[in-house]
């Protein structure tokens, strides 16, 4: 007989294991679990030095939050634990965000996170803790399919955090659980006042967490100082516009803060690290229709070369705050690339795009890659 997280045995003598931010939503997964009678234990991630980041607004796992973590377990009489990660995040997620950032990408260290510290380093403590399963505050679904988990968006799509997920391994989500892939963030702050937490109407992180206000240029180039290096501003046409002070300052698709003028609408198009060029050109220039991917992780549950041989029809996502869009996987090369029916504007190497077979919300999560080059209708990835 299984019990409502698809485990064996009864709820008082399965051991949960919930990773615990300080926020509503994990505080939720931990209230929800002890109600049912599982043998819960909340475990924290100190993340960097919480005594820089305790007055911080919009943070996450340093300061203020560990306190509310630990306040939420007493007020749930559950055992807490507070790992000391910092080095572990600094190397696996800070440098590496830094690193791609300086190579003129735009990376996503929300899932570099989940993929080391959270899904791989907690994970392995949650087992060495006797767990049956790490449970997380993330809006995703899962079930079980012919013996094995599978990952669907939640019923709340505006809270849809699948995108961020994608690299997550068939073994590590035989493990996890999302105990709020069906509901509603309204229904879960009601749940918190319902338990009594002081959290429920605690604002959610908004900023990457060792990001203050979004300032990704001044964390660079603290971090690595010879990342400031200047360079031109090109056209696409070839035209040198003008100087810059460092591609860490710009972004794909970045409109504002050019520096230069032409007396038409110019947007970033690419970052040339190597010649340290900012490239721009007219919006038309932005659009992308093929997408080569790297380190790509496949949980649909089928074969990805048969499904590419098949001429696979899906769904990508390229950014987290944009819909699934029709596409297929292709295969150029001998490597996987994935061609976008519509095509799309701003993307940028480094980003995620991630794989669905449907566009709603119960749409299956196949997997995905990050985004290593680009192309247009009529041109290579070579050329970009």
């Amino acid at each position: 007989m299984l019990n409502s997280l698809d485990l064996e045995g009864r709820p008082e003598d399965t051991r949960i294991v919930v990773a615990m931010s300080g926020g509503v939503d994990s505080s939720v997964v931990a209230g929800l679990l002890k109600r049912e009678g599982y043998d819960v234990v909340g475990v924290t991630l100190q993340l960097y030095d919480h005594g820089e980041a305790i007055h911080r607004k919009g943070a996450c796992c340093a300061g203020q939050d560990i306190h509310d973590a630990r306040d939420v377990a007493a007020r749930l009489g559950i055992p807490h634990y507070v790992l000391d990660y910092e080095s572990r995040f600094r190397e696996a997620v800070i440098d590496r965000f830094a690193e791609s950032y300086i190579a003129g990408e735009t990376p996503v260290p929300c899932v570099a996170c989940n993929q080391t510290v959270k899904f791989s380093d907690l994970l392995d403590t949650a087992r060495n803790l006797g767990a049956q399963a790490l449970a997380t505050g993330h809006y995703v679904r899962s079930r079980l399919v012919n013996g094995h988990r599978a990952m669907y968006r939640p019923v709340d799509l505006d809270r849809d955090q699948s995108y961020f997920l994608f690299a997550t391994t068939q073994d590590q989500l035989d493990f996890l659980r999302f105990p709020l892939g069906g509901l509603t963030k309204p229904e879960t702050r009601a749940i918190a006042r319902d338990l009594g937490l002081e959290v429920a109407d605690k604002h959610d992180s908004q900023d990457i967490c060792f990001v203050p206000q979004g300032k990704y240029a001044d964390v660079i180039e603290k971090l690595k100082p010879e990342a400031a290096a200047a360079g031109d501003i090109v056209h696409v046409d070839g035209r040198v516009l003008g100087r810059h002070a460092g591609i860490i300052h710009f972004t794909v698709g970045q409109r504002k803060g050019l520096g230069v003028a032409t007396g038409e609408p110019l947007f970033v198009i690419r970052l040339d690290a190597a010649s340290r060029q900012v490239v721009v050109g007219p919006r038309e220039a932005l659009i992308t229709h093929r997408l080569m991917l790297r380190d790509l992780n496949w949980i649909g549950g089928t074969s990805l070369d048969a499904e590419v041989d098949s001429g696979r029809m899906v769904f990508a996502k390229v950014r987290s705050s944009r819909p699934p869009q029709a596409a297929m996987i292709v295969r150029q090369d001998g490597r996987i690339a994935v061609e976008l029916l519509d095509g799309e504007q701003g993307i940028a190497p480094g980003q995620a795009c991630v794989l669905y077979d449907g566009p709603g919300d119960k749409a299956r999560v196949l997997g995905g890659g990050f985004i290593e080059a680009t192309a247009s209708l009529g041109t290579s990835l070579a050329a970009e």
